[in-house]
């Protein structure tokens, strides 16, 4: 067994969702939630399918990030994974959709900061270990820190 690990690219104002899935229908039911989430949401989605044909299965509204999905799957190389690109929107507007589609399994991540997938093969494919979703903590927040969260939150929409 090699454990490998994939570098995901996150180009700026985007988001990635990162998770498993089970059935070929998993890239439909995916459009549906994201168009459906959010009118202006721009995205992409890609699948790896994994039996049959083998194929990566790909949709969605913006055709940069349809390739971008398409290259990060086929890069990733385990089956029945799947992964999000969106730009517009953030993936809280979605995620609770996203866990309710039935052929979904798991969702490893949702994120715009640096991303690792961790990845173990053996002669029959890849397995997905987990995720590295951004950097380490570099300490604890102060009350600036405190106030500083409580707007950014404010100045997005997310509270009032």
């Amino acid at each position: 067994m090699d454990i490998q690990t994939i570098d995901v690219k996150v180009p700026e104002g985007c988001n990635v969702i990162f998770g498993q899935s089970h059935f070929i229908k998993t890239v439909e039911d995916l459009y549906e939630v994201m168009i459906n989430g959010c009118s202006c949401v721009k995205f992409g989605i890609a699948f790896s399918e994994a039996s049959q044909e083998c194929l990566v299965r790909y949709d969605g509204n913006d055709d940069e990030l349809m390739k971008l999905a398409a290259d990060a799957i086929m890069e990733i190389g385990c089956g029945h994974s799947f992964i999000i690109y969106l730009k517009n929107a953030f993936p809280i507007n979605f995620l609770p959709a996203i866990k309710n589609v039935p052929e979904v399994v798991r969702i490893f991540c949702a994120t715009a900061n640096p991303l690792q997938i961790l990845i173990a093969r053996n002669e029959q494919g890849g397995a997905v270990l987990g995720v590295v979703d951004g950097l380490a903590p570099e300490g604890i927040e102060e009350d600036s820190n405190i106030q500083t969260r409580k707007k950014f939150l404010r100045d997005i929409g997310y509270k009032r």
